[in-house]
């Protein structure tokens, strides 16, 4: 009994837990290699498909360092520098002479201090791993309640497109659209190359850079490789939520970027520098495909400066780039949402009923339509779940949060703070949205939508456009907001965006016109005009226009049935507005009958009238093709008075 006892412990004698086996370690060094292991590819990586691939691990992992120094080659001194796998904060002999490497065109003559150390890159880092590095070395970053990672983007919380560049050389002069209300502002190859020096040179001085291989557009026949070299873990972050990310397998055989993006945003232009005007410069080389930034750590330009790339070589191989919402019905019917802020186009396009393709950016080509992303950006101010509940839940664990204010114990967001900015956004994957389609194409677009918030309340809820009318309004990008009583101004101000999206076009407004047009004709599209805005009356006499309404409108367009409605024209616009619409009140389908004064109705109409004509000056003299027949066409489509 007495052994008995002691066996099961009872005893005064130290009791042993023999209950597992000892641990395999000797060290605290040793446990902690033993808590990771390294991850197998979620495909198997082959040279070519049913193949085996020829390189070794080691020779592949040196082959990709090599292409990553020469990435970071200084082109004076044309060596590229000592890169290493790893972070400098944990120490491994080993790994130096494993995954090292030197890009280098001839032999080094200029012996620099930058030469002499290693750079050490964080390679395609994971979520987990980029939050580790943002919130023990970048002040201002910190996991919040839900497990986003909420950081600061430093004074620039907002892009910054007068200190946007792009280089004029003898091909761009002609391809570009250059002069009064472009968004190109030229630079010269000389300049762009002292800025990329300089961008170059901060980045290698660092102890570690922070290196992301990811692809634009979900079309595996246009897809474009992107490398983005930058300096925080949550630009890298921010990327690897905002562009496609690619398998195991695609990443180790993904080569030669076809675009490479320096990020040195920390890190000022010097402001004597010709073309410059502030601390802040973002350059774009198309010849060389490579963009700079400098002095800005907003982390939305390298998402609209890719956009702009977008923008340029997608047209040239006859594909339609475009700024806009996308979804599809669950019998394969496709939807554009055109609008600028405040028009809704988040909000409609998001639907229950209805898989989401994209949020921002697409591309229409001879098979369909696809994302260019593979993430979300969505604004943040006043977000609440009760009026977006998917991008509410998608603020999660591998979110970017970025400028917004939280509970300092807690954690807790306060989405309605905007102490830093009013400019709060989140940055996640697509996939956190429960309804996306994967991958992220569809079919030939059935309606193509463009979103209007028109707060003179003249426009009607809904209106059918033809070819004409609808490159007229794609061309204008219009809608009109109230200013703040702070102004003084209580009339609502008119707003027009070439394309929807100025900001980012590269080519002239009506080189995408044509194109939108030339597709919707090809494949049977309707383009339809939708108000968002006010009813009976201007923003302060009329009332919006109830949401419950639009859903309905746009339910009715999704559905087919708007089409077999009958329709009768305007008067000054000449726009098709539909009899009835099931749901909607029938009197509110024509503006003029919620107006009590017809005269102010006329008067007001008139005035938006005259905005459009003045905007549209701008674009009246680009000829289109060896004729200038199609321009005549679109002007034709404008309002008549």
């Amino acid at each position: 009994m007495a052994d008995k006892k002691m066996a099961n412990g009872s005893g005064n004698e130290v009791c042993h837990d023999d209950s597992s086996s000892p641990i395999k370690a000797q060290t605290i060094d040793e446990l902690h290699c033993l808590q990771k292991k390294r991850s197998s590819p979620s495909t198997p990586i082959d040279s070519s498909p049913g193949g085996v691939s020829a390189l070794s691990e080691e020779d592949r992992q040196r082959q990709q360092l090599q292409s990553i120094s020469a990435s970071l080659a200084s082109l004076t001194r044309e060596t590229g520098p000592n890169v290493v796998k790893g972070d400098p904060a944990r120490k491994t002999g080993s790994s130096k002479v494993a995954h090292m490497a030197q890009h280098q065109l001839v032999p080094t003559i200029n012996i620099s201090d930058s030469s002499m150390k290693f750079t050490h890159v964080l390679y395609n880092l994971s979520p987990a791993e980029l939050y580790e590095q943002a919130i023990r070395h970048e002040k201002g970053s910190f996991m919040t309640s839900t497990g986003a990672l909420a950081t600061l983007s430093g004074a620039k919380t907002g892009r910054s497109p007068r200190d946007k560049r792009v280089v004029k050389d003898e091909n761009t002069t002609k391809e570009l659209w250059w002069g009064k209300g472009s968004p190109n502002i030229e630079m010269d190859e000389h300049t762009f190359m002292i800025n990329r020096e300089r961008a170059v040179d901060y980045l290698n001085s660092l102890d570690k850079v922070f290196v992301n291989d990811q692809f634009l557009n979900w079309d595996p026949e246009n897809r474009i490789k992107v490398r983005i070299v930058s300096a925080r873990a949550y630009h890298s972050l921010f990327m690897h939520n905002m562009c496609i990310r690619p398998t195991d397998a695609e990443l180790a055989n993904f080569g030669r970027p076809d675009f490479t993006i320096y990020n040195a945003g920390q890190f000022p232009c010097n402001r004597f520098t010709h073309y410059m005007t502030s601390s802040t410069s973002i350059d774009m080389n198309l010849a060389r495909k490579e963009m700079v930034i400098l002095g800005t750590q907003y982390a939305g330009e390298m998402k609209k400066g890719l956009f702009s790339l977008m923008h340029y070589l997608m047209p040239k191989r006859e594909i339609l780039s475009l700024h806009s919402g996308c979804n599809m019905g669950k019998n394969g019917d496709v939807a554009l949402f055109f609008g600028l802020s405040g028009t809704g186009k988040t909000t409609l396009s998001t639907d229950h009923n209805r898989y989401l393709i994209g949020d921002d950016e697409h591309c229409w080509t001879n098979t369909g339509v696809s994302n260019i992303e593979g993430g979300c950006y969505a604004k943040c101010i006043d977000l609440s779940r009760e009026k977006e509940p998917d991008i509410w839940n998608a603020i999660k664990f591998g979110t970017v949060l970025e400028n917004v204010v939280f509970e300092e114990h807690t954690r807790e967001v306060d989405y309605s703070d905007n102490s830093v900015t009013e400019n709060t956004r989140a940055a996640y994957p697509i996939e956190y949205i429960p309804n996306a389609k994967i991958p992220c194409v569809g079919p030939h677009p059935k309606n193509v939508i463009l979103l209007a918030c028109d707060a003179f309340g003249v426009l009607p809820p809904v209106s059918k456009l033809n070819l004409a009318q609808t490159m007229y309004h794609f061309i204008s990008g219009y809608t009109a907001l109230v200013a703040g009583t702070e102004d003084g101004i209580k009339e609502p101000q008119a707003t027009f965006s070439a394309c929807f999206g100025a900001a980012f076009i590269m080519m002239h407004p009506t080189k995408y016109a044509a194109m939108l047009a030339d597709k919707m004709r090809k494949h049977g599209a309707t383009g339809w005009l939708v108000n968002t805005g006010w009813s009976g009356g201007r923003y302060g006499s009329g009332s919006r226009i109830k949401l419950s309404y639009t859903r309905k409108i746009i339910d009715a367009i999704h559905s087919g049935e708007l089409l077999k409605a009958q329709f009768r024209k305007t008067e000054v616009f000449g726009l098709e507005i539909p009899a009835a619409i099931e749901g909607v009140p029938s009197e509110i389908l024509d503006p003029m009958n919620t107006w009590s004064d017809k005269g102010a109705y006329k008067e007001t109409l008139q005035k938006l009238a005259t905005l459009f004509k003045n905007n549209f000056e701008t674009f009246t003299n680009y000829k289109i093709g060896t004729d200038n027949t199609l321009t005549e066409e679109i002007l034709a489509a404008g309002p008549k008075f």
